[in-house]
């Protein structure tokens, strides 16, 4: 790395309470997405699971 690599690079500015405010909105909304996404993944593999317990049943009867 150069000198003048390390010497243009802009040093970051404290976010004001607001935009801080806004950035952890932000943050929830993926972590809530994120857990939706997880939750709809669980409950359809659960379903499949049934389903198969359900066929293997069936077969064994």
């Amino acid at each position: 790395m150069l000198v003048k690599e390390v010497a243009t690079i802009k040093p970051i500015k404290p976010l004001t309470p607001q935009q801080q405010r806004i950035d952890t909105l932000k943050q929830q909304v993926k972590r809530s997405q994120e857990a939706v996404k997880a939750e709809r993944q669980r409950q359809q593999v659960a379903k499949a699971q049934a389903q198969l317990a359900k066929a293997r049943q069936s077969l064994s009867s």
